[in-house]
């Protein structure tokens, strides 16, 4: 496979509809949710639960970070689309 870059390549790229960006802002979405609930909404009856450990906290940094890191796949890296996708089996002769 080659890379293709969407300068001279004559397609675009996938942007909002790339899953990478979909997956990313889910992720970081849920990450900054559990984030908050860890620095405000923590009680003793959940730190002895978890062992004294702040669950809320650290899977919700470690869920924004993964979906940083699916962002900036995304934006480093785009998928380009080609304008124009040629069937498969142009030229083939049928049953093959």
């Amino acid at each position: 496979m080659s890379d293709k870059t969407a300068s001279g390549s004559g397609g675009h790229t996938a942007g909002a509809l790339d899953i990478r960006n979909i997956i990313g802002g889910l992720l970081a979405v849920y990450g900054v949710i559990l984030v908050v609930l860890g620095l405000f909404f923590e009680t003793s009856t959940d730190d002895q639960k978890t062992g004294d450990v702040n669950a809320n906290l650290w899977a919700g940094l470690a869920l924004v970070v993964v979906g940083g890191a699916f962002l900036a796949w995304a934006l480093l890296r785009p998928i380009v689309v080609p304008e124009h996708v040629e069937a498969a089996d142009e030229g083939r002769p049928a049953g093959h």
